[in-house]
């Protein structure tokens, strides 16, 4: 039986375009004010009227950001692209493009508990297929040269990191909310720890 492989270059082009696409829509979740708006509203005014979508902006970016940097890392291990981690790929990517519309959601409510949860539903569906890609990457391309044990190690803990962070908001969000909406940062906490472990033990490992 033959496996089909398809063109790694064009789907990581294909991807790109999603990923620079989602991240750009973002921006249109803030809305310009009117002429009307300036006439009877001064300029701090309409700004302070706007947070919510800056903050949704800036988190909903940051986030997308670091998966697309997640997504640049696994596809520079792959050495063919099969059927199966096409569609682990696909999916993600539609989760990719539902981002401008759970960001908007969450930011229309951005004080109810629903919208919220939405987003992080949104956030751990990107998430959950991230951790599904790399365990199939690391077990797909075993033998790769970079793939030490302690490199999957790091794939894994930073895969796992935002995934269980937008699980627990998600969840906090029904008994702490306020909480729930800034536990995010902790993402990027544990990602520092993460790096900082797999530096020290890197360091170890080659001093020995």
């Amino acid at each position: 039986m033959i496996i089909p492989s398809y063109d790694k270059s064009r789907v990581i082009n294909f991807s790109d375009a999603v990923y620079s696409i989602a991240m750009t829509l973002l921006v249109l979740e803030i809305g310009i004010p009117t002429y009307e708006a300036f006439s009877s509203n001064d300029t701090w005014t309409l700004l302070a009227n706007r947070i919510p979508s800056f903050i949704g902006l800036v988190v909903s970016f940051l986030v997308t950001a670091l998966y697309w940097l997640a997504h640049l890392r696994c596809m520079r291990l792959v050495s063919t692209i099969d059927t199966k981690l096409l569609w682990l790929n696909i999916f993600l990517l539609f989760f990719i493009v539902l981002m401008p519309f759970s960001t908007g959601f969450y930011v229309g409510g951005f004080n109810l508990t629903i919208p919220f949860v939405f987003y992080c539903f949104n956030l751990t569906a990107i998430g959950l297929f991230n951790l599904l890609m790399i365990l199939y990457v690391i077990k797909k391309e075993k033998g790769h040269p970079e793939l030490t044990p302690l490199a999957i190690l790091w794939y894994k803990l930073t895969a796992w990191n935002a995934l269980t962070v937008w699980i627990l908001a998600g969840i906090l969000a029904f008994f702490a909310p306020y909480m729930a909406r800034i536990i995010f940062v902790l993402i990027f906490v544990f990602q520092f720890l993460i790096n900082r472990y797999y530096r020290k033990k890197k360091k170890q490992q080659s001093s020995t």
